[in-house]
């Protein structure tokens, strides 16, 4: 199965508390820090909502 790796790009000050939530249940916390989730429709719902401040890779499991 694919996974995806998800690196935080930008700062999340100056967003709002629900976008911090989804970069933090995405497994994110320091600027820079990277995360690999499987590739399912709840976690690209939840990129999709943060996409300005992340990027996504695919990677092969």
């Amino acid at each position: 199965m694919k996974k995806l790796k998800i690196t935080l790009t930008r700062s999340l000050i100056g967003y709002r508390q629900d976008q911090r939530a989804t970069v933090r249940a995405l497994g994110l916390g320091k600027l820079n820090s990277t995360a690999v989730q499987e590739d399912n429709p709840t976690i690209r719902g939840m990129i999709h909502k943060v996409r300005h401040l992340v990027k996504v890779e695919e990677v092969e499991a």
